[in-house]
């Protein structure tokens, strides 16, 4: 992978992490066409990248994250959390296969798009404040907190699983699980955020340190392969800092642009996204 190839997955995965769009499903395509995707390495580099970009998260939310006075906030991440360890440890090789089907990501990003058209009318409008907004009371933060309870956590931590199948959107599936949950959209959004960072942490240690990759008829472990050449070492220090600045940006935007918008944007370029994958995959330009 050239410094060059690296950047420009880097970009993708830091524009699409928070994103309701599958930051997944565009790095598998975004691979496919820059010639890796059956590269070992790559595979490495798209789950790892994505350290870079929930740094981010911690970044923006640094006075929740580190707001140690109170543990609830820490044990309602792990009961979220804990249904894609149990699975992503008992369904890893199966997932594994699933990342290597771009016909698979341009359904999952239609029929996604199909559903994020219409989900803003199943669910009422955003009340809750906004834990970026300067203007937010610490009362009125207590209040958001407390929709939150633990049953709620785990259960957006079950929806958190359908994204597992590439190109259906982590963030949208657990967006719309915390929504079903009774939460309002940018609460449950950013809760989204939140639980993303236990569980990239686990899905790059895994990645990183425990799993083994098949390189050359050898069983080694991904930062040995990261290791191994300079080209590689310097492809995953830029991607993961690109993948941060990025997701910085991101961020903010999505937040933003969802109190006053909505979702329906994102679904309609899920749904033209899909259209275009299915049309080129017809047409042998993908897998």
């Amino acid at each position: 992978m050239t410094l060059f190839d690296a950047i420009i997955i880097a970009v993708v995965e830091g524009l699409t992490e928070f994103l309701p769009v599958s930051s997944t499903g565009h790095m598998i395509i975004a691979s496919s066409l820059l010639g890796h995707s059956n590269d070992t390495f790559t595979k490495i580099f798209e789950v790892s990248i994505q350290l870079g970009a929930i740094l981010a998260v911690v970044l923006v939310y640094w006075k929740k994250f580190f707001q140690f006075t109170n543990p609830l906030f820490y044990a309602k991440l792990i009961a979220g959390v804990f249904p894609a360890l149990v699975a992503g440890y008992l369904f890893n090789d199966a997932i594994e296969a699933l990342l290597g089907s771009e016909l698979i990501v341009a359904i999952a990003l239609l029929l996604g798009g199909i559903i994020l058209v219409y989900i803003d009318r199943l669910f009422p409008q955003n009340t809750t404040p906004d834990l970026l907004a300067a203007e937010t009371t610490r009362s009125e933060l207590v209040e958001a907190d407390e929709q939150l309870t633990f049953k709620k956590a785990f259960f957006i931590g079950c929806w958190q699983l359908l994204a597992m199948v590439p190109g259906v959107s982590r963030s949208a599936s657990s967006i719309i699980g915390g929504m079903q949950q009774k939460l309002t959209r940018n609460f449950a959004a950013e809760f989204s955020f939140f639980l993303a960072v236990p569980t990239m942490v686990a899905a790059s240690g895994y990645s990183l340190f425990l799993k083994n990759w098949t390189e050359e008829g050898v069983e080694v472990k991904g930062y040995e392969i990261i290791f191994a050449t300079q080209e590689n070492i310097q492809a995953f220090a830029v991607g993961n800092v690109v993948a941060f600045i990025v997701a910085l940006l991101a961020i903010r935007f999505f937040i933003s642009y969802l109190k006053k918008y909505g979702f329906r944007v994102f679904g309609i370029y899920r749904i033209i996204a899909g259209l275009v994958l299915l049309g080129m995959y017809a047409m042998g330009w993908l897998g």
